[in-house]
């Protein structure tokens, strides 16, 4: 019996800082997430879940309003804390960079990959054997859905990750907690 997760990273997002959990979509992030629903509306999803931020919300809400599901959300799904203080650009691209290599490893007052990855699949693993042969699509960012991915196939990484898009989409296909394939659905 499969069980599918499909992957929604969420749609383009204006960068101010500060409001990590509040900030919502640019315009492009809107009309994208628009064809993120056309995509999924007819995968007969069951059930769905998000990161609390809105911008991930945001992203599987059309979705949820068309098939008449709530949204499932979970504060362990959120995206990786990086710093304690604000960093620029090249510091946090080595930051992510050197966590590749070491799963251990974070800026000041951060969070480690490993840490993200254990949060994120403490909610993922109970849900994939709860709803067993369910489809459940999950609102989500880059780093903690590449973490998860990773979780079940050291195949994503830092690599895959530089590739996403926003948004994105992979349908990962299980076998009891077995990843069996990955279809990537989003094409931009």
């Amino acid at each position: 019996m499969k069980t599918i997760i499909y992957m929604v990273r969420h749609g383009e997002s204006p960068y101010d800082e500060g409001t990590e959990r509040t900030r919502g979509l640019t315009p492009k992030g809107k009309i994208d997430i628009e064809k993120v629903t056309r995509i999924l509306i007819n995968e007969g999803i069951d059930m769905i879940i998000s990161s609390p931020y809105s911008r991930a919300i945001l992203s599987v809400e059309g979705l949820a309003e068309h098939l008449n599901l709530d949204i499932k959300v979970f504060e362990d799904l959120r995206e990786r804390h990086f710093a304690s203080s604000l960093i620029d650009h090249a510091e946090l691209m080595t930051g992510i960079r050197e966590s590749f290599n070491d799963p251990n490893y974070t800026l000041p007052g951060g969070e480690s990959n490993a840490a993200c990855q254990n949060r994120a699949i403490s909610v993922l693993k109970p849900i994939i054997e709860e709803y067993r042969g369910k489809k459940i699509a999950v609102g989500t960012h880059g780093i903690v859905m590449t973490l998860m991915m990773n979780y079940f196939d050291s195949a994503f990484g830092l690599e895959f990750a530089n590739q996403l898009t926003k948004p994105d989409i992979y349908k990962m296909q299980f076998e009891g907690l077995e990843l069996k394939k990955v279809t990537r659905l989003w094409n931009d």
